[in-house]
């Protein structure tokens, strides 16, 4: 049920006005004064807040500026119910953030009305910040602030439960980490590999690629998801190319031992995208064969070599020079996969 504070110092307006939200079905809560609608406010955060302008104590401009410059009840709709008529006097309740005006002697059927109005609105405005939340809290760790902001303005593009779509998936991973670690102690190893990530993470996301997922020493990185990237595969294979050109300098502040080379697996096609986890714990993830096959190819991948899949070749339309390897036997799969290795882009 809907909540909804009346602040009113006539006690005959009040009731009736009260009297109209309960034929209604809504909740009201009483106020005589602006101080005590400012703590009702506080307290109760209604879902609307009917506001008389001429109150003891407090005026209701008043008492609608000091709500809407709350960050916690700022969304909540004011609807000004005053036998002032004027317009200066709605200019100023308007520019103060009330949402809508009323003038005394009002009609019950347009108050109900007015009302309703404001429930429904705030009800949509209410579904949209939560969407938005939502969409902040699952993908502000994984894509660069940009992105986060162009996901906010059009919440309805994306998609967060499971979705079948296509994809480029890009699997990065430190060449001989495994025996480094065995040398290193562990808390110097954790910073080193973080000083990688950092280096990583930010490549991928100038790039408008999404990180997944951290897979100790690996980086497993998604385009075009959440967003709609036309050329999601030429932007794995700028990441990967921009990595490796970034890392000559980028390792000379190690001590030779820890100068690690990456090398990569690229693969394009369909995967299931969205959520995968539980209430408490989840991922936004891709998970299919098309991210199996990238793996694949970061494995076979050594000394900085990016190896892409057969499908991530026929989407370069000539931007990117390669090598083609051939076929190759990958694990887990019967029939060899033609391969080939991206040189540089076609200048």
């Amino acid at each position: 049920m809907s909540k909804i504070l009346v602040a009113e110092d006539n006690p005959n307006a009040r009731q009736l006005v009260h009297d109209i939200l309960e034929s209604l079905g809504y909740e009201s809560v009483l106020a005589v004064d602006g101080p005590s609608a400012v703590a009702a406010a506080q307290s109760q955060v209604p879902d609307l807040i009917i506001l008389d302008v001429n109150m003891p104590g407090m005026s209701g401009f008043e008492v609608c500026r000091i709500i809407k410059s709350d960050v916690k009840l700022a969304h909540i709709p004011v609807l000004m119910l005053t036998a002032q008529s004027d317009v200066e006097s709605r200019v100023t309740g308007l520019g103060l953030g009330a949402d809508d005006y009323i003038g005394k002697p009002f009609s019950p059927r347009e108050l109900a009305a007015r009302v309703e109005a404001r429930i429904r609105a705030k009800s949509e405005n209410d579904n949209l910040r939560r969407t938005q939340e939502i969409i902040r809290q699952t993908f502000e760790r994984y894509v660069s602030p940009n992105v986060v902001e162009k996901l906010l303005e059009s919440p309805s593009d994306v998609q967060l439960g499971g979705k079948l779509q296509e994809i480029t998936v890009l699997f990065s991973d430190l060449e001989g980490f495994t025996s480094v670690s065995e040398k290193t102690d562990p808390q110097k190893l954790l910073g080193i590999l973080n000083l990688y990530h950092e280096l990583v993470v930010g490549i991928i996301q100038s790039e408008g690629g999404t990180v997944d997922k951290f897979i100790g020493d690996g980086v497993m990185s998604l385009y075009n998801t959440p967003l709609a990237q036309p050329d999601h595969a030429l932007r794995a294979i700028r990441t990967a190319l921009n990595i490796r050109r970034e890392l000559v300098n980028f390792s000379q502040q190690f001590e030779p031992i820890y100068r690690m080379k990456i090398n990569f697996g690229i693969n394009t096609g369909t995967a299931v995208v969205g959520n995968v986890g539980t209430n408490r714990i989840m991922n936004f993830t891709a998970v299919g064969d098309t991210v199996n096959l990238a793996s694949r190819l970061q494995a076979l991948s050594n000394n900085e070599k990016i190896l892409l899949s057969q499908a991530t070749y026929d989407q370069l339309n000539g931007q990117v020079h390669v090598n083609p390897l051939g076929a190759r036997s990958v694990k887990g799969r019967i029939e060899p996969v033609m391969v080939y290795e991206a040189l540089e882009l076609v200048s």
